[in-house]
C-alpha cells in the first residue's frame, strides 16, 4: 500500500513540474528593434526569456503580413535578416516564433526601407549623445522629440557613445536605450558608435562586450561603402547621404593605423555628395571635456580630420562632453584651440538662412576638398556637466540637454539643437551646389540720443546681426529735419557713439544703419536729443 501511495506521489510531483515547465509563457523581454537598414534588407532583432526558433512575417499591408523568415536555432537572442525588398517602400511586420507571433502585425510595428542609393528625397535623422543615464533627463529629451517630430518617419536614429552608464552592461543597455526609446526602435534602423563608458573604459575590450553583442553593424559594406572587417568601425549609404561612423576609442587612431587607411580608401570610393561623420570622442571641445589636453580628441583632430576635410566632409558629429557645441562653416584647424584664426572660417556667420545666410559650398557632387565643415558636440542627451564653453572654432556654446535633428533634402541640410523643454536652442542650414545669396545685416533697432553737455550727444543702439561689417550714423539739424547725411562710422560690434562739436541749444536728429558687402540694413529708428 505504502509503494503504491508513493508511486502516486511521484505521478503527482511529474505532473506538476511539467505543467509548470510547457505551459511557461514565451514573452519578448527587448524589442523589436531594427538594424542594419538598407533598400532592399532589414535586420530585426528581439530577446525573449525562453528559447524559441525565429519567425518574422512581414508585408506592405498591415493584417495581410503574405511573407514570412525563418530561424529554426533555438534562442532566446533572435535575429532575422529579411531580404529581396523594395527600396523606399513601407513594411509592416510581425515576430514570434513558428508557433506563435508574440508582437506586431499592428500600426506601431513598421519600417521603412532605405531610398535606392543616390535618390535625393526628403530624410530626417535623429542624433542622441551620451544618452545613457536612463533618468529624467533622457526621458525629457526623448519626450520633446517625440512631441516636435509627430507623424513625420525619423528615418535614422545615431547614437553617439556612452549609450548606457556606467560602464555598457546588458543590464543598463536594457534600461537606458531598449526600455527608453522602444518606439522609435522599432520603427527606425539604430547606427551607434561606441564610447569609453560603452567598454567600461577599456580600450581593448574583448569580443563579448554587451555592445558587440547586441548591436548587428556592417562589417563586410552590406550597408555601402568599403568593407571595414570590424563592427568598431563602418560607413553606410542612405540616399544621397554617405554616413562614416568611426571609433575614437578602441581602435588605433594612428596616420598608418588600419583605421585610417580604410577611411582613406572608403572615401575615395564614395560618389554620394553628402558626408556626415560621427564618432564619440570630439576634436573640438571645451565642455566637461577638453580638446587642448586629452589623447583621443587630439589624435582624432590631428590625423583624422586632414582625411575627412580633404573628402570634402560636411558634417561631423561627436559626443563626450556633455554639452551643446556647434562650429562655424570651418578647415583646416589642426591644432591647440589658441591656433584657430580667423582665416579657418570658410563663413564668418551662423548659416542662419534668415540672419545671415546658409553656409554655403559650391559643388553637389562630386565633393570638392577643404571647403568647410561644420562641428557639433551633441553629448548633451542625458547629462550637462559645464564647462568653460569657449572654444574659439565653436559659434554656439549651451550647458542645456537636449539632442540633434538633421533634415537632409536634395542640396540641402537644416539642422536643429532641439532643448527638452522643446524649444530650438541652435538652427543652421547647409547649401551644396548653388551661389551664396547675398545677405545685408539686420537693422540696429533700440537707437536712443543723449544730451551731455552743451556740445555733446551719446548715441546707443542694438545690434541685430552678426554679419555686419560696421554701423554708418547719418544725422540732420532741426526738430522735423529730413535732410540726413551721413555723419560717422563705426566697425562691427561697435554699438554706441559720442557726437561732439555740436550747437547749443540745438535739436539733432539721428538714424543708424548697418552695412556688409552684400548692401545696407534698414535704418534703425529715428531718434531726438536737444543740446543744452
Amino acid at each position: 500500500m505504502k509503494t503504491v501511495k508513493f508511486v502516486l506521489f511521484l505521478i503527482f510531483c511529474v505532473a506538476i513540474f511539467s505543467t509548470n515547465v510547457f505551459a511557461q509563457t514565451t514573452l519578448v523581454t527587448r524589442g523589436a528593434y531594427l538594424q542594419m537598414g538598407t533598400a532592399n534588407a532589414m535586420t530585426i532583432r528581439w530577446r525573449t526569456n525562453i528559447a524559441t526558433d525565429s519567425r518574422v512575417q512581414f508585408g506592405t499591408i498591415q493584417g495581410s503580413l503574405s511573407q514570412t523568415a525563418d530561424d529554426a536555432n533555438l534562442t532566446t537572442e533572435h535575429e532575422v535578416r529579411l531580404t529581396g525588398l523594395t527600396a523606399g517602400t513601407k513594411y509592416f511586420y510581425s515576430i514570434g516564433s513558428t508557433s506563435a507571433t508574440l508582437a506586431g502585425n499592428d500600426a506601431n510595428h513598421f519600417f521603412q526601407t532605405s531610398p535606392n542609393p543616390g535618390q535625393a528625397n526628403p530624410y530626417r535623422v535623429w542624433v542622441l549623445g551620451d544618452s545613457g543615464t536612463a533618468d529624467v533627463n533622457a526621458q525629457a529629451v526623448r519626450n520633446a522629440y517625440l512631441t516636435y517630430n509627430g507623424s513625420t518617419y525619423t528615418n535614422l536614429l545615431l547614437m553617439l557613445g556612452d549609450n548606457a552608464y556606467n560602464d555598457g552592461t546588458d543590464p543598463e543597455y536594457q534600461a537606458a536605450v531598449f526600455d527608453m526609446y522602444p518606439t522609435v526602435l522599432r520603427q527606425t534602423p539604430l547606427w551607434s558608435t561606441i564610447g569609453n563608458h560603452d567598454t567600461a573604459n577599456s580600450t581593448n575590450p574583448p569580443s563579448s562586450l554587451p555592445y558587440f553583442q547586441m548591436f548587428t553593424l556592417p562589417t563586410g559594406a552590406e550597408a555601402g561603402g568599403v568593407a571595414s572587417g570590424t563592427e568598431k568601425y563602418y560607413s553606410f549609404n542612405y540616399g544621397n547621404v554617405h554616413f562614416v561612423c568611426l571609433d575614437s576609442m578602441t581602435s588605433s587612431r594612428a596616420t598608418n593605423g588600419a583605421m585610417l587607411t580604410w577611411l582613406q580608401n572608403d572615401l575615395a570610393q564614395n560618389i554620394q555628395p553628402w558626408v556626415i561623420a560621427f564618432w564619440h570622442h570630439p576634436p573640438y571641445t571645451k565642455g566637461s571635456h577638453n580638446s587642448d589636453t586629452e589623447t583621443q580628441l587630439i589624435e582624432m583632430r590631428q590625423n583624422i580630420l586632414p582625411t575627412l576635410e580633404g573628402y570634402g566632409v560636411d558634417l561631423v558629429l561627436s559626443g563626450h562632453s556633455h554639452s551643446y557645441e556647434r562650429s562655424f562653416l570651418i578647415d583646416g584647424h589642426y591644432g591647440t584651440s589658441s591656433t584657430f584664426t580667423g582665416a579657418m572660417k570658410k563663413a564668418a556667420g551662423g548659416g542662419r538662412e534668415n540672419i545671415d545666410g546658409a553656409y554655403t559650398k559650391s559643388a553637389l557632387s562630386p565633393n570638392l576638398p577643404n571647403e568647410g565643415a561644420v562641428y557639433a558636440v551633441a553629448g548633451s542627451s542625458g547629462r550637462i556637466s559645464g564647462g568653460l564653453l569657449n572654444h574659439p572654432a565653436m559659434f554656439i556654446s549651451l550647458n542645456n540637454l537636449g539632442s540633434m535633428i538633421l533634415d537632409i533634402n536634395g542640396n540641402r541640410l537644416d539642422a536643429k539643437f532641439l532643448r527638452e523643454n522643446g524649444t530650438i536652442a541652435d538652427y543652421f542650414t547647409i547649401l551644396k551646389g548653388v551661389a551664396a545669396q547675398p545677405v545685408p545685416p539686420n537693422a540696429p533697432t533700440n537707437l536712443m540720443a543723449t544730451a551731455i553737455f552743451r556740445s555733446k550727444i551719446n548715441l546707443s543702439w542694438t545690434d541685430n546681426s552678426n554679419n555686419e561689417t560696421g554701423f554708418k550714423i547719418e544725422r540732420c539739424q532741426g526738430v522735423n529735419c529730413t535732410n540726413f547725411v551721413q555723419y560717422a562710422a563705426v566697425g562691427a560690434n561697435v554699438t554706441s557713439l559720442s557726437t561732439v562739436n555740436l550747437k547749443k541749444r540745438t535739436t539733432y536728429r539721428y538714424r543708424v544703419s548697418a552695412y556688409n558687402a552684400d548692401g545696407n540694413s534698414n535704418y534703425s529708428n529715428i531718434t531726438t536729443a536737444k543740446t543744452f
